[in-house]
């Protein structure tokens, strides 16, 4: 009765203390109460999901976009920007269609392709990944692909039931590359399953969705969570945005690979999936998969790992005797893999792979409808046609080359990675970042502006991968670059001799651009200028 006589007393009280005040100022009260509530508990939220840094700079900038003439100002230098970066580009549009010709020129149209094409640059040997299968696209594997292309080019794997052909290649290229990332191993439990997909980026698109719905039915998560390296690629960010998914991004360590601590310190009730990157894009590391493992084990959660740039390499590099970390099914706590083909598997652009750990995993990447008027429908990737050429293709490259092709192609890249990594480690200049595992070499400079380098390096006709946080270059080596990586070095070793001599930008660089992206503190401001850029060029 204590408790009954207490709480009588208390409730007593509130009602005498309340009673001197008129219900109407009660009500507002509480109104204002919830008010402030709700704006404190956005605060804090914004707080934990941008950090108080960018807030403040965001409010202080939107505050000084108020300013009469400010705003004004801010729109003409983005429009600066845009062009100058499309002028970069070499983009001119004056000659460009818009509208069908009123005679079809028939077989006339292949000069025009022709035509076309021979503006484009110049790209063998001198592209930082982008074209991985060695020689030129008249002949070898190149040639081969492009027929095997062309023999389903009009085939749809939507309709099995009528190319039960491209229906086999699919389902035997999934199984043939599972049977190098683990699928035989015993720790994988039998039951790697998976689709191809029209790229990497697809094809994290899916596990991500995939994820978030095996841990809706698994968890009854409704506000999801994933948690990734800075250096994880910026697909998982288009699929935060694609899914509504928060994305909890964690600093790497001095390694540049993903910190698990920082990780494991994010982990809450909401976390669905967690990334690892085998290697990441940026600096050719691969991040502890086994450690990540364990957590993504001992929390029940979700573990994707990122092998597009590494599916169709490090299994080889292993077998070769290179000291690899574990990155596959083998890895206990693994749930999904993408892979690309058309990288380092040297199949057609447009065909990669996600692998999941089984079935149940898997149902949630489909989509099923039983309601519509067209019929009962069911799709297993985002896209509904697809084309059967691809995956003809696909297929064409891993058969024609088997094993010991991949063993060949890793052996040569891997040899001419090493090799330029010495290159660079030997010019005083220039330092490299990380341990790399792979075939992407990244370096930088505390000495001169790597920027104004890839000026001078992009002028004698090579292309490398600009990089951020810190301000770098990156060479991600195929088979272009096998007969070539000597003359890289020499340009590469001039580009620095010069930046030294004559420290500054070279006329119509983007030093300066990258330069004072990276210093620009409202980042809202650079997304922007991206999306101009982007909206102005397609």
């Amino acid at each position: 009765m204590r408790m009954e006589d207490s709480l009588k007393q208390l409730r007593d009280m509130a009602n005498s203390y309340l009673s001197q005040y008129e219900p109407i100022v009660l009500i507002f009260a509480t109104l204002l109460a919830l008010l402030v509530a709700r704006t404190l508990h956005s605060f804090l939220s914004a707080i934990q999901e941008k950090g108080i840094k960018a807030l403040v700079i965001g409010f202080i900038m939107s505050s000084v976009k108020l300013i009469p003439g400010v705003r004004g100002y801010i729109e003409s230098e983005k429009k600066k920007a845009v062009e100058k970066y499309r002028s970069s580009n070499k983009s001119n549009r004056d000659d460009w269609l818009t509208a069908l010709p009123r005679i079809g020129l028939g077989k006339e149209v292949l000069g025009k392709l022709e035509e076309a094409k021979s503006k484009d640059e110049d790209w063998k040997g001198k592209c930082s990944g982008t074209i991985y299968i060695g020689g030129n696209q008249s002949e070898g594997h190149f040639s081969l692909t492009n027929e095997a292309y062309s023999m389903f080019s009009h085939t749809n794997p939507l309709h099995q039931d009528v190319f039960r052909s491209v229906a086999k290649f699919e389902a035997e290229v999934v199984a043939m590359t599972a049977a190098f990332l683990g699928s035989k191993e015993k720790e994988s439990g039998g039951q790697i399953c998976g689709n191809m997909t029209s790229g990497g980026t697809e094809s994290i698109l899916l596990a991500v969705k995939s994820s978030r719905d095996f841990m809706k039915a698994k968890k009854g998560i409704t506000k999801p969570e994933m948690i990734l390296a800075e250096s994880a690629h910026s697909a998982y960010d288009k699929a935060a945005q694609y899914f509504n998914i928060k994305v909890r991004r964690v600093p790497v360590n001095k390694e540049f690979v993903a910190d698990v601590k920082a990780i494991r310190r994010c982990i809450n009730r909401n976390t669905i999936l967690i990334v690892g990157s085998a290697p990441g894009f940026p600096h050719g590391v691969i991040d502890p998969i086994e450690e990540l493992g364990e957590l993504a084990s001992c929390y029940d959660v979700c573990l994707h790992v990122d092998l597009c740039l590494g599916g169709f390499v490090l299994p080889f590099a292993r077998k070769l005797g290179y000291p690899i970390p574990p990155f596959d099914f083998s890895v206990k706590g693994v749930t999904s893999i993408s892979a690309d083909v058309h990288k380092y598997g040297l199949g057609p652009k447009g065909t990669s792979i996600v692998l999941y750990r089984n079935h149940e995993i898997r149902k949630n990447q489909f989509v099923a409808v039983t309601e519509w008027s067209g019929g009962l429908y069911v799709s297993p990737t985002i896209a509904g046609s697809r084309p059967g050429g691809l995956i003809a293709g696909a297929w064409a490259a891993m058969v024609s080359l088997g094993l010991n092709g991949y063993l060949e192609n890793t052996r040569q890249i891997m040899e001419v990675s090493k090799n330029i990594q010495k290159g660079i480690e030997e010019i005083p200049e220039l330092f490299i970042i990380g341990k790399p595992d792979m075939t992407v070499v990244a370096f930088s400079s505390n000495v001169i502006d790597i920027f104004e380098v890839n000026d001078i390096v992009s002028s004698k006709g090579w292309h490398l991968n600009a990089l951020q946080r810190p301000n770098s270059l990156h060479i991600c080596v195929t088979l272009q670059h096998v007969p070539v990586y000597d003359d890289f070095l020499n340009d590469l070793r001039e580009s620095v001799k010069l930046v030294k001599q004559n420290p500054g930008p070279i006329s119509g660089g983007l030093a300066p651009m990258y330069g004072a992206a990276g210093k620009i503190p409202d980042r809202g401001l650079v997304q922007e200028v991206l999306i101009e850029f982007m909206d102005a060029t397609c």
